[in-house]
């Protein structure tokens, strides 16, 4: 009997591993599809993106990008893309979950505080800025969206930004093949490159003019700026087909702000043509040369020789002064009362400036707004109160117990700054270099 049995034991045990093997393939199975899909691993999906909207690791601003359009903090870049059309316009793409009424703010503040002109402004948050400044043409449209597949904790909101801009003619004819092929650069593209170079420009400086726009003006501030007229300090501008320039026109406009690099040229212009006869105490200008301190003003920049021969002889901050954390000029930011006198007082004392803190300053000039001034400022601030009535707080602000550190300087208010120098009763003003010269 047991012969005949062991066929079906044989028969019954293939059946129950057969039964197994089915229950442990059905289980892999199921493992498998509730696994997490290995493609996602390298490809993270953004809230609120559909699948061709994916943002890839590689997206990166273009290396000409103007360092002057501001950038919202909290934005991430999706797209670049040139357009197009005639006017060779870039156009940028980004996402930020922030609401538009937070962004919208930034820019309309970030236009207003660094001197742009604004050309339009977006309707209840919601729309486009158009600035310009200089040669530099930017639109900002702000557009909100409905987030339809957020994951949770995320906000059911985001805001979409498109930056389109129009670079200056460096970028579209000039200079097609320099920062433009160069990944590393960094800041903006060096203003009207086509312009005469530094050197030959320098040939054909300190021409005299008149102006006829002052007549609103203190007449001792009218004739401090046509002494200085008389000089050709004003007749520097690199460039006279710009529309801040007074090269061509009677028009000194003496109420407009004047930028930083204006100040910087007309600093030393006048300080060189006051002392053209002395070399000892005249700020040299650097050469095409030199490597650049600032990383916003390259050695093709029409300006360069003065702003980077200030940095050289110590008498604006940057990095060779110590100061590591000024690597930009900001060119065309305007120009603070602060900064006038922190420039300017050094060539009037040729000294170093002394020790100077809060309490000293509010003893001497008596300022209520004494803790807004940067602590570098102080010292030239103190120094200026000792050179008594030539001083130049005094001579341009008159008397003041709010110094208001930050306030944007006038043009008048510049030139009345430069048509002295040097301390009370050792100085030169540009009446008496104006005699000298003829």
């Amino acid at each position: 009997m047991l012969p005949c049995k062991r066929p079906a034991m044989f028969l019954s045990l293939a059946v129950l591993l057969s039964t197994l093997t089915a229950c442990t393939n059905a289980a892999k199975n199921l493992e498998q599809s509730l696994a997490a899909d290995p493609r996602l691993e390298n490809n993270p999906v953004v809230f609120g993106q559909t699948k061709g909207q994916q943002v890839t690791a590689t997206t990166a601003l273009p290396a000409d990008f103007p360092q002057e359009i501001p950038i919202y903090p909290n934005a991430k870049l999706e797209e670049v893309k040139p357009v197009s059309d005639s006017a060779n316009k870039v156009s940028t793409r980004w996402q930020s979950s922030d609401p538009s009424n937070l962004i919208t703010s930034f820019y309309r503040s970030q236009f207003q505080d660094n001197n742009w002109q604004i050309l339009q402004q977006p309707t209840d948050d919601v729309g486009s800025f158009e600035a310009k400044r200089n040669d530099l043409l930017v639109t900002v449209t702000i557009q909100p969206q409905s987030v339809t597949n957020s994951a949770p904790n995320q906000p059911q909101t985001a805001t979409e930004l498109q930056i389109d801009y129009i670079p200056n003619n460096i970028v579209t004819t000039n200079q097609p093949n320099s920062q433009s092929d160069n990944s590393q650069f960094i800041g903006p593209v060096p203003p009207n490159a086509n312009l005469a170079t530094p050197s030959t420009s320098q040939s054909n400086l300190l021409t005299s003019q008149t102006f006829n726009d002052l007549n609103k003006l203190p007449a001792q501030w009218q004739q401090h700026i046509q002494d200085l007229a008389k000089l050709g300090i004003f007749s520097t501008t690199p460039d006279t087909t710009k529309s801040n320039s007074t090269a061509i026109s009677n028009q000194f406009n003496p109420s407009k702000i004047i930028t930083r690099r204006e100040y910087a040229r007309w600093l030393v212009a006048a300080n060189n043509v006051m002392y053209a006869n002395n070399p000892a105490k005249q700020v040299r200008l650097a050469s095409e040369s030199t490597p650049s301190t600032f990383r916003d003003v390259l050695p093709q920049d029409p300006d360069f020789p003065a702003i980077q021969g200030l940095a050289e002889a110590g008498l604006i901050p940057s990095s060779l002064s110590g100061d590591a954390t000024a690597v930009l000029f900001r060119p065309d930011a305007p120009l603070t009362r602060e900064q006038l006198v922190l420039w300017k007082v050094p060539l009037d004392t040729r000294q170093a400036l002394p020790a100077a803190n809060l309490e000293a300053v509010k003893e001497t000039w008596g300022f209520q707004d004494g803790g807004k001034i940067e602590p570098k400022a102080l010292r030239a601030v103190l120094a200026d109160f000792q050179n008594g009535e030539q001083a130049n707080i005094r001579r341009v602000f008159g008397y003041t117990t709010l110094f208001q550190p930050k306030k944007p300087v006038t043009r008048a208010e510049a030139a009345v700054a430069l048509w002295y120098f040097g301390t009370q009763g050792e100085g030169i003003s540009a009446t008496e270099a104006a005699k000298l010269q003829n």
